[in-house]
């Protein structure tokens, strides 16, 4: 198994849809404007966060249970940023979709932006053969509120390639998120 470069991941991109929408570089500005980098680099692709989000919240007394999800333990927020209140967690989306190989792992790793302030990004890896919007989840581990910026970079893709493909893929299998959109919840 073997990291991909930006060249593969440029090929893989152009031919195979893998990446949508895709930025060839790395992006750093918009307009005038200084922005956390997002784009392929050297090693991986930096991913976006859309501008939808969902606040975890204990206005209702819930518990997070993953076989019992309530709709009630979040709030939902759009816009330019959120703001993560302290000792929390949100979850997000990318702006890419994302077609992953039959010989491909991908695994997410938070950008250090981010982490210097605290926000931990936490994506469980991407599977031969997923495709999707990536839901991203957000823990903030500071005693303050935390912000995040939609349409910049949050999150970098590595992707790995196997000498073989896998004998069962996700889509074999008929994964329980395959082809998600939006910010997809637990679902059992």
């Amino acid at each position: 198994m073997s990291i991909k470069s930006d060249r593969w991941i440029k090929r893989m991109a152009e031919q195979q849809q893998m990446i949508e929408p895709f930025e060839a570089a790395q992006v750093r500005y918009s307009g005038e404007q200084r922005v956390i980098s997002y784009g392929v680099s050297s090693y991986g692709y930096d991913v976006r966060c859309a501008a939808e989000f969902k606040i975890f919240t204990n206005v209702h007394s819930k518990t997070v249970d993953p076989k019992h999800f309530d709709n009630d333990a979040f709030v939902d927020i759009e816009g330019d940023c959120c703001v993560i209140p302290p000792n929390s967690f949100a979850l997000a989306r990318t702006v890419e979709y994302f077609r992953i190989p039959r010989s491909v792992l991908t695994i997410c790793l938070g950008k250090s932006t981010y982490a210097r302030c605290g926000i931990i990004v936490n994506v469980t890896p991407l599977e031969p053969e997923w495709e999707g919007h990536v839901t991203l989840e957000f823990s903030n581990t500071t005693n303050l509120p935390a912000k995040i910026y939609a349409n910049e970079g949050v999150a970098q893709m590595l992707f790995f390639e196997s000498d073989e493909v896998c004998e069962t893929s996700y889509a074999d299998r008929g994964g329980k998120y395959q082809g998600q959109t939006g910010v997809t919840l637990p679902r059992t």
